[in-house]
C-alpha cells in the first residue's frame, strides 16, 4: 500500500502544476483598415436655382385689323418665320396700291420737270428765258425728285404694313396657348399680345450663391488651399425636384458681380442641353458646381466615420503597435460613398472600416488591408 502511494505521488504533483499554468491569451480581433493618402478631389458646392427659357418671344400685333385665322396648334413646336396668324390684309393691299400709284405720278412729274429744265437750259444760252425762269425749273426738278423718293418710301412702308398682316414666329421654339381667336380685333397701338414662343433647348438655369461662400472660396484659392481658374468654374450637375440627377451635364456661362442687397446672394447662370424637353421654364432645381480642386484631401469610406453624442465626426485608427486610437475628424462633405476629410487624420494612417464593433480605443487588433478605390482625380 505504501508503495502504491509512492508511485502515484508524481502524477498528482504533475496535475497540480498543470492546473496552476495560465490559459493562453486570445488572439487580437481582426479589423479591416484603409490607409489614407492625400488625393486630388474636386471641390463642389450645391446651389439652388430655377430654370429659364433660352429665348422668349412675345408675339404681338404690329398692325390694326381683324384676325382671320390661326395657323398653328397650341403647345406645338414652331419654326422661325412660320406663319401663326393672318390679319385681314385687304385695307393694307389697298394702301399699297395707292402708294404705288402716287409713286408713278411722282415719277411722271419728275420726267416732265426734267425735260422742262433741259429746254430752259438751251433757251437760257440764247437769252430766250430769264435766269429766274431757269432757276425755277431746276428747283421744280429737284422737288419732283424728292417727291419720287418720298413716294418710294411710302410704297416700302405700305409693303411692310401689308407684311405685318401675316404674323410669324420670330424664333424657333414651343408655342403656348393662343391669346386671341379668329374674329378678334387687334391693335398695333396697344401691341395686342397674341401668343408666346419659348426656346427651351438649350435652357438656362439661374443659380443663387451666398456672397459669404464666394468670399471664402476666393480666400481658399488665394491661399493655395484650393486650385482653380475662377471662383466658380467647370462643369455643372443638375438635381431635379424629385431628387433624381439630370442625365446631361451643363456649363457655367457667367457669374454676376453685383450682390443682391435683399438676399445677400450673387446670381450665376448655367446652360444645359434639353433635347427631350425634360426641363421646363420655372422649375426649381439644385445644381452641383465645380469650384476648384483640393490636392490635399483624404478620402475615407463612409462606414469608417461615425458621429458621437456631440455630433462630432470620429474615426478609429490603428496606431503604433497595432493599438486602436480614436480621432476627431473634419468630414466636410461626401464624394460618392466616401467622406472628404480635411482635418484630424494624417498621411498614411490606417482607418478601421470593418470590425469596429469588436474594438475600442486602446485595444490591440490585427489589421487587414482592404481594397481601396482611387480618388476622383480630375
Amino acid at each position: 500500500m505504501a508503495r502504491l502511494m509512492i508511485l502515484s505521488a508524481p502524477l498528482v504533483l504533475a496535475a497540480c502544476v498543470q492546473a496552476q499554468q495560465p490559459a493562453p491569451a486570445p488572439a487580437p480581433p481582426a479589423v479591416t483598415v484603409v490607409t489614407v493618402h492625400p488625393q486630388r478631389v474636386p471641390v463642389t458646392t450645391e446651389l439652388p436655382g430655377r430654370t429659364a427659357a433660352f429665348l422668349v418671344a412675345q408675339v404681338r400685333a404690329r398692325v390694326d385689323g381683324i384676325v382671320l385665322q390661326r395657323t398653328f396648334k397650341e403647345g406645338s413646336d414652331v419654326a422661325a418665320s412660320q406663319r401663326l396668324y393672318q390679319i385681314d390684309p385687304a385695307p393694307y393691299r389697298a394702301a399699297l396700291a395707292s402708294a404705288s400709284a402716287a409713286a408713278q405720278k411722282a415719277q411722271a412729274n419728275l420726267a416732265s420737270t426734267t425735260a422742262l429744265a433741259g429746254r430752259y437750259k438751251i433757251l437760257l444760252a440764247g437769252s430766250g428765258v430769264s435766269q429766274q425762269d431757269y432757276d425755277n425749273a431746276i428747283a421744280a426738278q429737284g422737288q419732283a425728285a424728292a417727291d419720287v423718293a418720298a413716294a418710294a418710301a411710302a410704297v416700302e412702308q405700305a409693303k411692310i404694313q401689308l407684311g405685318y398682316t401675316e404674323v410669324v414666329s420670330p424664333i424657333k421654339g414651343r408655342i403656348g396657348p393662343s391669346l386671341v381667336t379668329a374674329g378678334a380685333y387687334v391693335q398695333a397701338s396697344a401691341a395686342t399680345p397674341m401668343a408666346t414662343v419659348q426656346q427651351t433647348d438649350p435652357i438656362y438655369v439661374d443659380l443663387s450663391q451666398s456672397s459669404v461662400q464666394g468670399l471664402q472660396l476666393r480666400r481658399d484659392l488665394a491661399s493655395g488651399r484650393l486650385k482653380g481658374s475662377a471662383p466658380i468654374s467647370g462643369g455643372v450637375t443638375l438635381l431635379l425636384e424629385d431628387g433624381t440627377q439630370y442625365p446631361l451635364g451643363g456649363k457655367l456661362e457667367f457669374t454676376d458681380i453685383t450682390v443682391d442687397s435683399n438676399t445677400g446672394s450673387v446670381t450665376a447662370r448655367a446652360v444645359f442641353p434639353n433635347p427631350d424637353h425634360v426641363l421646363l421654364p420655372g422649375m426649381f432645381v439644385r445644381a452641383r458646381v465645380e469650384q476648384g480642386v483640393n490636392d490635399r484631401a483624404l478620402l475615407v469610406p463612409q462606414v469608417g466615420v461615425t458621429h458621437d453624442a456631440k455630433g462630432q465626426a470620429t474615426a478609429l485608427v490603428v496606431g503604433p503597435g497595432d493599438k486602436v486610437a480614436q480621432r476627431v475628424v473634419q468630414a466636410t462633405r461626401t464624394l460618392g460613398d466616401q467622406w472628404v476629410v480635411e482635418g484630424g487624420l494624417s498621411d498614411g494612417e490606417r482607418v478601421i472600416v470593418s470590425g469596429v464593433q469588436n474594438v475600442k480605443p486602446g485595444s490591440l487588433v490585427r489589421p487587414v488591408d482592404a481594397a481601396v478605390k482611387t480618388a476622383l482625380a480630375r
